[in-house]
């Protein structure tokens, strides 16, 4: 895209979603390219296995909220991670109603595993870059951070307030 089309702040979004956009399906790509358990996990699950193993333990709507999905939908990526023997249940220490997520040993090399290639094939790629280029990534790289944690990130414009899971409120009707 040229400098004209991403002067503006629209012409900017566009420019920066196909980009992002594309980056993501490279990096996909690279998941999938082996025969692997990874190849059958689904995006959503694969980031839940992710998140799960960054923060070592969660509770089901933790993690849900964490990963911007609704609590029932979780309940179905959980079951088929525990299925594959990626995350083991146990109980709550203090609160019997709910259950403590953690990734397996299995879980965690499977994620490190999808990392290593995914960071192999994008230091490829950079390497290809300037080193002004990469400068200007590594600069860009807080910003990017901060536009994915962004409190009205998937179009939300309301929010729930803290400690209700499920990301966005519905809107109200008019009237």
């Amino acid at each position: 895209m040229t400098m004209t089309k991403t002067r503006t702040d629209a012409g900017l979004a566009t420019a920066l979603r196909i980009s992002v956009s594309r980056l993501a399906r490279r990096l996909r790509a690279q998941r999938t390219s082996s025969g692997m358990t990874e190849a059958v996990l689904s995006e959503t699950q694969l980031a839940a296995l992710s998140a799960l193993e960054k923060h070592q333990a969660m509770t089901p709507g933790e993690l849900a909220e964490h990963e911007k999905v609704q609590p029932p939908s979780m309940t179905r990526v959980i079951a088929v991670l525990e299925e594959r023997h990626l995350v083991l249940r146990s109980p709550h220490p203090t609160d019997r109603r709910q259950a403590i997520l953690t990734v397996t040993e299995e879980g965690r090399a499977l994620v490190q595993r999808v990392r290593r290639r995914k960071d192999a094939w994008l230091a490829r790629r950079l390497a290809e870059l300037t080193a002004e280029e990469r400068a200007t990534l590594r600069a860009a790289v807080p910003i990017l951070e901060k536009l994915s944690q962004s409190a009205l990130s998937g179009g939300c414009r309301s929010p729930r307030p803290p400690g209700l899971s499920g990301g966005c409120r519905s809107p109200r009707p008019p009237g």
